[in-house]
């Protein structure tokens, strides 16, 4: 009811539920105690007088619409809102949630970077995070074209959870081709908004968006990002939340990689694997994460496809860097048809993945 009060906006209304603890406790307040926590008159007699008919009108069908789409509200003040979100300086005070938030959600990693990402930046972010899910952590990130998408769908691949979080509101798929990952997404994890139904993706509602983002982790992770991506936007606020800022370098002529190589310059920790983040958040994972990892890392240590002697050779003449197959046989020193046939065998084995233009990448035992 406060929300549709004309002149509380989110910032006021969480500041009005913080100092009085409840909705009701706030439409009920004294115009002093309004007064004391920074309202003005008109504000004052807005609230005391409460919504007019025609916004309490509006707040029913809205409500409907959210039970007929299956949408929950958690409030700032609800058990199930995520802890980890109190903690920022200007938390949602509703959040829009389709899908299921767990207690384990708490260890979180979150994994941004641009829409127009190359092929292999694609794969190393569907890499990053579904090794990291596989370990246990949630991958979060904003369900847009490039780096998001590929995060979300390493974390499914890895069989973990995954929260995507939107500039927009639920009634809307923002970009529209990603409903397949979206409906994937809610099933392994969670849809997230703080914009009520309606909400347009309009461009200023995304670095708010990312506050989010980076609230909801204990890390965030740039993978490819120019110098005026949003990704940095992200990792600066994680930088001003106390979350910890991770970066994936790359060639210094790159347009994609000047984003995380200046996020290095200015500090941010260097990832090349998974096991970088796992082993910088691990002095603030909880005991029983710590304990799950740990039973993980036999069955991890050991090798899910079995190599024979050529295949060998060939998977180790690629890297994480995109080779070309010439390449691929100069290094092997294996004729042109069977690096060609052991080419295909080791992508069946999803050890490697083709990239266009002919070109390869390997892949870590995270991703057999």
């Amino acid at each position: 009811m406060l929300r549709a009060i004309s002149g509380v906006g989110d910032a006021i209304l969480l500041k009005l539920v913080q100092a009085f603890g409840s909705p009701d406790a706030v439409l009920s307040a004294p115009q002093m105690a309004l007064e004391e926590v920074g309202c003005r008159v008109p504000l004052v007699e807005a609230i005391q007088c409460g919504p007019d008919s025609a916004a309490v009108e509006r707040l029913d069908r809205e409500l409907a619409e959210l039970r007929d789409r299956q949408i929950t509200v958690l409030t700032y003040l609800d058990p199930e809102y995520p802890a980890p979100l109190k903690t920022i300086p200007d938390p949602p005070p509703l959040l829009y949630l389709q899908g299921t938030l767990l207690e384990s959600d708490r260890q979180a990693v979150a994994i941004v970077g641009t829409r127009k990402v190359s092929a292999a930046g694609r794969v190393l972010a569907e890499e990053l995070a579904c090794e990291l899910a596989r370990m246990g952590f949630t991958i979060v990130s904003g369900l847009a074209r490039g780096v998001d998408a590929a995060a979300h769908r390493g974390a499914l691949a890895g069989q973990g959870r995954t929260l995507a979080v939107m500039g927009c509101g639920l009634d809307r798929t923002y970009p529209a081709d990603h409903r397949q990952l979206r409906m994937a997404i809610e099933r392994q994890g969670a849809v997230l908004s703080e914009l009520p139904l309606g909400s347009a993706p309009h461009s200023y509602h995304f670095p708010r968006r990312n506050r989010i983002i980076s609230g909801l982790s204990l890390g965030v992770v740039v993978t490819e990002a120019t110098v005026e991506s949003g990704s940095l936007i992200t990792a600066r606020l994680a930088g001003e939340q106390g979350r910890e800022v991770f970066a994936v370098p790359g060639f210094v002529k790159a347009e994609n990689s000047r984003g995380p190589n200046s996020l290095l310059k200015d500090g941010a920790r260097l990832v090349e694997s998974a096991q970088d983040i796992l082993d910088e958040l691990l002095p603030q994972l909880d005991a029983i994460f710590r304990e799950r990892l740990g039973a993980r890392a036999g069955v991890d240590r050991q090798p899910v496809a079995r190599l024979g002697a050529d295949e060998a050779l060939v998977y180790d003449a690629l890297s994480v860097l995109p080779q070309s197959v010439d390449e691929v046989i100069r290094r092997s020193g294996l004729p042109a048809a069977q690096v060609a046939a052991l080419l295909l065998s080791l992508e069946l084995k999803n050890c490697i993945r083709q990239l266009p233009g002919n070109e390869y990448v390997r892949l870590s035992t995270g991703m057999h």
